[in-house]
């Protein structure tokens, strides 16, 4: 058995937690919050059975999209604030940063 620890964005959290149910996943789902752009994630925690591993991981492919997202810069460390004007940049966004463990016991009570 592993543990799939699968980092997503809000935004595709439905989507996944939905198309997970369909296909019989089981998942614990958790708030969590981005480093980069400080916003919400959700981190799904599934249980999957060695032999379905890559079906899981196809289905978290499938429903995490990547796509771009315009963010504004944070002004310049120990610059002069005043004259900054933060222009908007491009940045990609989304798809899902995937972890699989193996799990030595597993116990539902």
């Amino acid at each position: 058995m592993k543990l799939v620890i699968a980092v997503i964005q809000d935004k595709d959290s439905n989507r996944l937690t939905n198309a997970l149910s369909n296909e019989n996943f089981k998942a614990t789902k958790l708030s969590s919050t981005g480093g980069f752009l400080k916003e919400g994630n959700t981190t799904l925690m599934i249980g999957v059975e060695d032999e379905r591993i890559d079906e899981a991981l196809n289905v978290i492919r499938d429903n995490c999209s990547q796509r771009e997202q315009m963010i504004a810069p944070i002004s310049p460390m120990g610059g002069n604030a005043d004259s900054y004007i933060p222009k908007p940049v491009k940045v990609e966004v989304g798809g899902a940063t995937v972890f699989v463990l193996p799990v030595e016991s597993f116990f539902q009570f």
